[in-house]
């Protein structure tokens, strides 16, 4: 069975890097496009036409946005779904005010501050002097660029509130979450796992937003045997 992976914004598939040797043994991995559409449902179409007739789908940050259009769009496509460091509501005021401030920010040729500004979000508090993992993440950015990142902030800005249509999702579905998340909080989970009827939540102590690069062999563990038990 094919394993579609799409990821969040100023990430690409290197975030990935540390479970693909060990999926790739079993599954055809097909990693998802998110850099050429400003809308969700553009990011959702592009993935629908790229994946094979039935696969996989493992969705980490606004990829998770990504994927609950795709559940809506084309739900029996999915024979399982896993969502990494995600959460279903849209944005509320101050997350379209912190958007626009990045926006400005970009648009005045200081992307590389907007990339400074999000790394203490995005790793667990511990690790934010790490550099060997800091660097993975200003080389992911660096590989997004300014323009793709407007697209992607457009996108998620104008994305829809997911929590109404979770309960349709009839397919099995993992959640995964770093219990120190800086982005993502513990009743973001909580809503998914309540919302989506055959949902199972699973918790990675001692981790930030980033799981796949912060607890790289707990979630290569996590996905192995989700995908293999599906």
């Amino acid at each position: 069975m094919a394993v579609v992976l799409v990821t969040g914004q100023l990430l690409t598939e290197e975030v990935w890097a540390p479970q693909v040797p060990a999926l790739r043994e079993r599954h055809e991995l097909v990693f998802a496009d998110h850099t050429r559409d400003d809308t969700i449902g553009g990011m959702a179409e592009r993935l629908l036409a790229a994946a094979p007739d039935r696969f996989d789908l493992v969705a980490q940050a606004m990829g998770g946005f990504v994927a609950f259009e795709v559940m809506r769009r084309q739900p029996e496509r999915i024979r399982s779904l896993a969502l990494l460091a995600t959460l279903a509501p849209n944005d509320g005021p101050a997350q379209t005010e912190r958007r626009q401030g990045y926006i400005r920010l970009v648009e005045a040729g200081k992307f590389e501050d907007v990339v400074e500004e999000r790394i203490p979000i995005l790793v667990h508090p511990a690790r934010r002097e790490d550099e060997p993992l800091l660097s993975v993440v200003r080389r992911m950015a660096a590989e997004t660029g300014a323009e793709t990142f407007l697209r992607q902030q457009r996108a998620i800005m104008a994305r829809a509130d997911s929590r109404p249509t979770l309960s349709r999702i009839a397919c099995p579905t993992l959640v995964v979450w770093g219990r120190q998340d800086g982005i993502t909080t513990e009743a973001h989970q909580t809503e998914i796992v309540e919302g989506i009827p055959h949902a199972r939540l699973a918790v990675v102590e001692d981790c930030g937003h980033l799981a796949t690069l912060e607890k790289p062999l707990t979630v290569t563990r996590l996905l192995s045997e989700w995908l293999a038990g599906a």
